[in-house]
């Protein structure tokens, strides 16, 4: 009988960070996961610390300081402006409409203060790095940030502005000064659902008291109704915008503020109903903007419901619990 040995040549025993056990795998191996806790290890991390983290921070909080300067101006311009007024038409219309503004901005303020001073969520924490206190699956798919020293759960992302893991992160924010994550994520949803309602609510209320005291249209010559009606139509428009003009120059100082507040707010409204409407589709999907960027290019995507909206704002009630008539419906399919 003939005994044959084999050596085993490039081979290493790196340790797992979660529980400690050594493991011999073959050498250059980038990757590997414990079979025990299944914790994942990445060989040849070093940690490398951002050059331009403070001045991240710098600008948040400077942007921080502009959209509160900025809200505080129109509602305290919008209150000068309008509501003097809105009172003199009538004492009922300007208390409806004081409430109306009142309640925007609270909700506004407030929203805006969660979104942006909470903590954005952090990592669940767990035992790790000795085998009997580890249990088997505890660390299943969780890495190892180099940052914070400590496990990252297999839905946490690192932010290097904050300098902490973030759970369910969807993206940092420099306008709030924070990351969007599984604790404001809500906050910041509804921050944004207010500002849009509240610019639109500021653009109708600074047409409408701009019409009230706009000073009155005269036209330079009377326009003649003869020709083709583009003709016409092109003339009239003509003149009532060089009427609107030099009656613009006779507008006062509350006039003036009318007309910045509405091409401001709805410039702001442009951009807020697009990342709003960018939000509602991932959450629609399940995904987190971190999570739809990882998932390109790959088969795998959250689970496209209604549900997961009612889900994300805290109903606890399905939406078929609410429409029987769709739940008892039997599905019909096309040959």
């Amino acid at each position: 009988m003939e005994h044959f040995v084999t050596t085993v040549d490039n081979v290493m025993e790196p340790t797992c960070w979660g529980c400690g056990l050594r493991l011999i795998l073959p050498s250059y191996t980038p990757t590997f996961k414990c079979g025990w806790c299944g914790a994942i290890t990445s060989q040849n991390i070093w940690k490398q610390e951002s050059k331009y983290s403070c001045w991240r921070r710098l600008r948040d909080r400077c942007f921080v300081c502009v959209l509160l300067v900025f809200m505080l101006f129109v509602i305290c311009g919008g209150v000068w402006a309008v509501y003097p007024v809105v009172f003199s038409i009538s004492y009922f219309y300007g208390v409806f409409h004081l409430t109306i503004a009142i309640v925007l901005s609270i909700s506004t303020l407030s929203t805006f203060s969660l979104a942006a001073f909470c903590c954005a969520g952090t990592p669940p924490s767990i035992m790790w790095g000795s085998y009997p206190l580890v249990g088997s699956g505890d660390l299943e798919n969780y890495t190892f940030c180099h940052y914070c020293s400590k496990p990252k759960s297999p839905r946490s992302h690192h932010c290097r502005t904050c300098g902490i893991c973030i759970l369910d992160m969807d993206h940092h924010c420099p306008f709030i000064g924070n990351c969007v994550g599984a604790a404001n994520h809500r906050h910041f949803i509804t921050f944004l659902i207010s500002t849009f309602v509240s610019t639109i609510y500021v653009a109708i209320m600074s047409i409408n008291v701009g019409l009230q005291i706009w000073p009155p249209l005269s036209l330079r010559s009377h326009i003649r109704l003869h020709g083709s009606s583009t003709d016409t139509a092109l003339t009239i428009m003509r003149e009532i915008i060089l009427a609107l003009l030099n009656s613009a120059e006779l507008l006062s100082t509350r006039g003036l503020l009318l007309i910045y507040l509405f091409v401001a707010c709805i410039s702001v409204n442009v951009g807020l109903s697009v990342l709003l409407w960018q939000q509602l589709c991932f959450i629609y999907k399940g995904n987190t903007y971190l999570s739809h960027l990882a998932s390109q290019g790959s088969e795998q995507d959250g689970v496209k419901d209604c549900q997961n909206l009612f889900r994300f704002f805290g109903c606890s009630y399905s939406v078929s619990r609410y429409l029987p008539i769709i739940r008892s419906s039997p599905k019909t399919h096309k040959k």
